[in-house]
């Protein structure tokens, strides 16, 4: 499920937030701290996690530390999910 999720993500920042529909994210590219997304990004795809996955977010989390790769925002995914 993991890949899935990371796929759906990785194609959601490409398209719809960096607009470059070539391009895709493994689970280790930095996203924030490398510059790639920036805040209003950030909110966006907030929305979209929310969303998509059925999970809240706390407006906390929306920093490097959990939102920084595919990876981070996978696993954040995950435990929101079973903690549901």
């Amino acid at each position: 499920m993991e890949n899935s999720m990371q796929d759906v993500l990785s194609r959601y920042i490409c398209q719809e937030l960096l607009r470059q529909k070539d391009k895709t994210l493994n689970g280790q590219d930095a996203l924030l701290s490398s510059g790639l997304i920036d805040s209003f990004h950030v909110v966006d795809l907030a929305l979209f996690v929310e969303d998509t996955f059925g999970v809240i977010l706390d407006d906390t989390e929306l920093n490097t530390a959990t939102f920084d790769t595919l990876s981070d925002l996978v696993q954040l995914i995950e435990q929101r999910k079973s903690q549901a």
